[in-house]
């Protein structure tokens, strides 16, 4: 069983960057992929990027170049730095872990209970 916890969310200006942490603990062949999701009311929750266990990443495409997803197995933790956040950057960050490595929300086995951000000038 893998169990995910997320920090670091806050109310930042725009321009302004966070950086997101989720403490892992389980089994590492159930995480071979760590990703980062967020969610807004009225929307569908949205992958942001995803690392494999080779540190592979990809990213969605509007945070491209602002934002920065890690992994550090031996310390059992993935982040995600967030740089130059936009408005529509708002919403709860949810860690996830799976086997496969992609932003599909629903090939993902293990959800945190998120975190919020919210960027409001």
């Amino acid at each position: 069983q893998v169990q995910l916890v997320e920090s670091g969310g806050d109310s930042v200006q725009p321009g302004g960057s966070l950086r997101l942490s989720c403490a892992v603990s389980g089994p590492p062949s159930d995480y071979y992929s760590l990703a980062w999701f967020r969610q807004t009311p009225g929307k569908e929750r949205e992958g942001v990027a995803c690392i494999a266990r080779e540190k592979t990443t990809y990213y969605e495409r509007s945070v491209r170049g602002r934002f920065t997803i890690s992994r550090n197995d031996a310390d059992k933790m993935v982040y995600l730095e967030m740089n130059n956040l936009k408005l529509e950057d708002t919403g709860t960050y949810y860690c996830a872990a799976g086997p496969r490595w992609n932003l599909l929300p629903s090939v993902y086995d293990y959800w945190g209970q998120g975190t919020q951000v919210t960027v409001s000038a």
